[in-house]
This record gives C-alpha cells, sequence and structure tokens, in this order.
C-alpha cells in the first residue's frame, strides 16, 4: 500500500505509507497521489485535504529502484515519465479544495514539490529540507514552478545551485513552510487551520484558490481590475455569498456550518 486515505468529517488526510523507503515515490505512488487528489477534489463531502506521511521522512524524493529504471530511458521515455510527475504536482496544485501539508520528517528532491504544491505546510522543528538534484547531475525542474512559488527566486538561486540541506527554521525564514512547531504540536496546528478552513464558504475558499493563481504575478492593468471586479460581484450574487452576507448581518451562523 503506498498511500492510506481516511476520512473525518469533512476532512480527508492522505498518508505516505512507504516509511521503509523513506516514502520515496515511483511511478505507482505519483499515480495514486494524482487519483487520491483528483478524487478528493471532486467529493462534495471533502472541505479540505492533509498530505502526511508515515516514519522519519516526510519524502526522500525519488525511490532508487525508479531512478535504476529511469536510467536506461531514452529522451522520448523520459518525457513521459517526468510527465506523470508534472501532472500529479498540477493535480495538487488545482484541486479545488483547500491543502495542507504536515511535515513530520525530512524532505528531499521530489519531496519539496509535495510540500510546495500544497496550499499550506507546516513542518516539525525537526525537519531537514534539501534540493539536492545538482549533486547527482540532475535539475529540479518538474518541481521547480511550485518549490519557486513557495520560496522565491532569490531563495531558490542558493538553494536549487548549492543542494545544501536547510533546517526547518530556514525553511520558515525564506516562506517555503508556513509554522514550524515541535513534533507532538504538528497536530494541533493542522487541526486549527482546519478549523479555518472549514468554517468558511466552501465557494469562497475554492474561488480564493482560483483568484490567487490568476493574480499572482500580472500586471495591475486594466484586465487585471476588471477581472477582480468581475470575481467580487459573482461571489457577492452567489448563493453562498447572499447567505453568508445575510448571516453576518443577522448575527447568525452560515448555513454551512450547520
Amino acid at each position: 500500500m503506498n498511500i492510506r486515505i481516511a476520512r473525518a468529517g469533512s476532512v480527508a488526510t492522505v498518508t505516505l505509507c512507504r516509511p521503509e523507503v523513506r516514502n520515496a515515490f515511483d511511478d505507482t505512488l505519483i499515480a495514486d497521489l494524482d487519483d487520491a487528489f483528483r478524487d478528493l477534489g471532486a467529493e462534495p463531502g471533502v472541505r479540505a485535504i492533509v498530505l502526511a506521511a508515515e516514519g522519519p521522512a516526510f519524502c526522500a524524493g525519488a525511490d532508487l529502484h525508479w531512478m535504476r529504471r529511469m536510467a536506461g530511458y531514452s529522451r522520448d521515455e523520459n518525457l513521459a515519465d517526468a510527465g506523470k510527475l508534472a501532472a500529479m504536482l498540477r493535480t495538487i496544485a488545482e484541486c479545488p479544495k483547500p491543502t495542507i501539508a504536515r511535515v513530520q520528517g525530512d524532505v528531499y528532491a521530489g519531496g519539496m514539490g509535495l510540500v510546495a504544491a500544497c496550499d499550506i505546510a507546516v513542518a516539525a522543528d525537526t525537519a531537514g529540507f534539501c534540493l539536492s538534484e545538482v549533486k547527482i547531475g540532475l535539475v529540479p525542474a518538474t518541481i521547480s514552478p511550485y518549490v519557486l512559488r513557495a520560496m522565491g527566486t532569490r531563495a531558490a538561486q542558493r538553494y536549487f545551485l548549492t543542494a545544501e540541506r536547510f533546517d526547518a527554521a530556514e525553511a520558515h525564514r525564506i516562506g517555503f513552510v508556513h509554522a514550524v512547531v515541535a513534533a507532538d504540536a504538528l497536530d494541533a496546528t493542522v487541526d486549527g487551520w482546519l478549523r479555518a478552513l472549514t468554517g468558511a464558504s466552501p465557494a469562497a475558499v475554492g474561488a480564493c484558490k482560483r483568484l490567487i493563481a490568476d493574480v499572482a504575478g500580472r500586471p495591475v492593468d486594466d484586465a487585471l481590475v476588471a477581472h477582480t471586479v468581475e470575481g467580487i460581484a459573482d461571489i457577492r450574487a452567489s448563493d453562498e455569498g447572499r447567505e453568508g452576507v445575510q448571516a453576518f448581518l443577522q448575527k447568525r451562523k452560515p448555513s454551512w456550518l450547520g
């Protein structure tokens, strides 16, 4: 079993279950993660998804057996193989439900892409991070859109090129994770975020995810201004938008809180 999916009310947790290989991924795990986030993202009863892992490491990147197979691939075979990883990361990043990475241990190489593809990330203070690809003659190409978005270009210029290992405090300083806590406080931190996410309007949370993707990095021009104006007009006129405003004015709970 590569992953385990558990449900608790409106929250789903996807757990990497390959601790014997430090949760390194291969083509099977990539396919399982893609299917899990695609299916959970489409499930109406799911309001948030947590990505977690078993064992001392969160994800050590590519599985050695998978790397041995790839060593003999042609360029076309490598294109197809990398395309599956890219598609899985995009599925997580574009999941319509908010996602949280619960990082209990070390994260290396492609594992950095998993964390960066999630909306929010918390790490144990003992976790280590490394973009180790250049050490073996590779580059973090497939994960780069998500890692760059998370840590910024300046930090990437250092850590992509040097392959230095850095600690959780540094991951927090450069913005790669949102919080660093003691290992025994990971669940409480995740639970606090989940309460916030599931207490908000599901439609508004999904719209916020799309808004960030649409607005980030774009120049503030007439087209962008028009897009944001349409966005607020659409959500105000929606059923949940109307319900949320009325509940606020009437000092009552909105319908999505039951």
